[in-house]
């Protein structure tokens, strides 16, 4: 199937990826845009994977400022190379991780940060709650896990849904990064300030 100049230079310019991987993902998805999207960020994710045993001890400090100062956050992004870490588009994305953890305050980077006895906490909170209500404890359980996967998936930023992009988690972008740069980028630690939160 001949595949037209435009659709490549579409699909270069709406994922990042190579001509030749874009060339291969339109052959491998008949033309198919949206399917040849997919393939490039399945094969992203793949590459992702086997680049995340990498050091990454290079990168950046982003600082970010909100709401005329209402809210402040500083985030640390590592990658391999100091090379990387002057990038625009590394650094672009130290920033767009920053928006997002002024936007959507998570509380830890990933899920196995979070203190067993937080999620003891919150589920003590609504086992309290759906005994009232008269739930019969094998529900009860049910529902817990349900609730315990919500509170991660809202607590942390890996699992938080992107701002820009309801289709994507944070760690998918972050996958995409690393395809598209091709060296292992990690989100190593945070902190968020908001104006007036440690006041009694």
């Amino acid at each position: 199937m001949a595949i037209s100049v435009e659709l490549i230079k579409k699909l270069r310019e709406a994922t990042g990826s190579g001509i030749l991987d874009v060339r291969e993902a339109l052959e491998n998805s008949e033309g198919d845009f949206d399917k040849a999207v997919d393939y490039l960020r399945q094969k992203g994710l793949a590459k992702a994977a086997k680049r995340s045993d990498r050091d990454a001890s290079e990168g950046i400090i982003e600082l970010y400022s909100h709401g005329d100062g209402r809210v402040g956050v500083m985030v640390e992004v590592n990658c391999e190379t100091d090379f990387v870490a002057r990038s625009e588009e590394f650094r672009e994305f130290a920033h767009e991780v920053a928006l997002q953890i002024a936007a959507a305050a998570p509380k830890w980077v990933k899920a196995d940060q979070i203190p067993e006895d937080v999620i003891e906490h919150e589920k003590e909170i609504a086992r309290a709650r759906y005994k009232e209500e008269g739930k019969p404890d094998n529900i009860i359980e049910k529902i817990l896990e349900g609730m315990v996967e919500k509170f991660k998936s809202e607590s942390c930023l890996l699992e938080q849904t992107y701002i820009r992009n309801e289709d994507l988690t944070i760690q998918e972008l972050l996958h995409e990064k690393i395809a598209s740069i091709g060296e292992n980028i990690v989100i190593r630690r945070f902190e968020r300030w908001e104006r007036g939160e440690s006041i009694d």
